[in-house]
């Protein structure tokens, strides 16, 4: 064997620490430092910001990576919030716990709405998602519910202390346990993303015809990557209920599922980091907006986000990706690639 074609160990070590790798670790210690720099009110910011970049990407599998588009998914949210408040309210669960079990009702709810959705696309779908995201504030309003939701005055919850004795304050902890819980979602996610599902989600979003001659069960992954979505969602909805110690139907609003979609085409639309910038604008720029125009802060809002349009139409992550350098270079596989998927995987 020729012995320049060896890889060395110098080139080894440059696949492995390449830019983007990098750049996520660089993230990752400095989101952790901001623990010890961050007080009080800050780390609450954080927080939220941490458990809406959830949230969003939940709907960017939705829509970016599956193509369908959904103005309700403040109601997953809201599910989740409620389904951690009523588990540490009435039956005394753990505040960890109750995490995954929000995400795990709201897969179910996804799941079991996407399935009839099936027969809506486009423009129909997204006004059905519409439908969800009126109603879901007046159910958790009704009467027969008020005994577990609280009804209009919602439900109080205790922010949870560090464990294991950590010197660490209840706002410190609660920044680091969102962040863990978002490291993996995100980790997760780059794994689906990556695999046989994530090529079969961005074949049936380009040509849905086409993914299904080549044998991709489309009906099977529009539903799982509903639920999935969903499941995103009310794990995000869920952090916040801890991180906010209080829900109520009033805070889960219509504006709310229009935020989330604003956020991951500010973010960038299709992209597994967009919704961390997607969640600083639905986070920052309201606050932003008053503070320059109490009379008309909204309006404010509007036009600073059809700047950002104008000079991001790709969004965020779209910009980055033109900057030189960050753009990683395709390089030809050096074996073929496996199918798209299988039918039923």
């Amino acid at each position: 064997m020729n012995q320049s074609a060896q890889p060395t160990p110098s080139k080894g070590l440059a696949r492995v620490f390449t830019f983007p790798r990098l750049g996520v670790l660089g993230l990752l210690a400095l989101a952790f430092a901001l623990t010890y720099v961050l007080k009080g009110y800050q780390l609450f910011q954080g927080a939220m910001v941490l458990s809406y970049a959830i949230a969003l990407l939940g709907l960017n599998l939705l829509t970016g990576y599956n193509g369908q588009i959904s103005l309700g998914h403040g109601a997953f949210y809201a599910l989740g919030a409620y389904a951690a408040g009523m588990l540490i309210e009435h039956l005394d669960m753990p505040y960890w716990l109750t995490v995954p079990c929000a995400g795990a009702l709201c897969l179910v709810a996804g799941y079991l709405f996407g399935r009839p959705a099936l027969k809506l696309d486009g423009l129909y779908l997204a006004l059905a998602t519409f439908a969800l995201g009126i109603a879901m504030p007046q159910l958790l309003k009704y009467k027969a519910l008020e005994p577990w939701t609280g009804g209009v005055q919602g439900l109080i919850l205790t922010k949870p202390d560090a464990p294991w004795g950590l010197p660490l304050s209840q706002d410190q902890w609660m920044y680091v346990f969102v962040l863990i819980v978002t490291i993996i979602m995100f980790w997760l996610a780059h794994n689906m993303i990556e695999s046989s599902t994530g090529r079969a989600l961005r074949a049936i979003r380009d040509h849905a015809l086409a993914a299904e001659a080549l044998g991709v069960d489309n009906r099977h992954y529009k539903c799982m990557t509903f639920g999935i979505s969903a499941a995103y969602t009310g794990v995000g909805g869920a952090l916040s209920a801890i991180a906010v110690q209080y829900v109520s139907p009033d805070s889960f609003n219509l504006f709310l599922s229009i935020s989330l979609l604003v956020g991951i085409v500010v973010g960038g639309v299709g992209t597994l980091w967009g919704g961390v910038f997607g969640a600083v604008f639905i986070m920052f720029v309201p606050t932003l907006a008053e503070s320059i125009s109490k009379a008309a802060p909204w309006a404010i809002y509007g036009v600073i986000l059809i700047l950002l349009m104008f000079l991001m139409p790709g969004g965020v992550v779209g910009l980055a990706k033109n900057i030189p350098g960050i753009h990683r270079t395709s390089r030809p596989p050096a074996c073929p690639a496996p199918p798209i998927s299988t039918r039923g995987e």
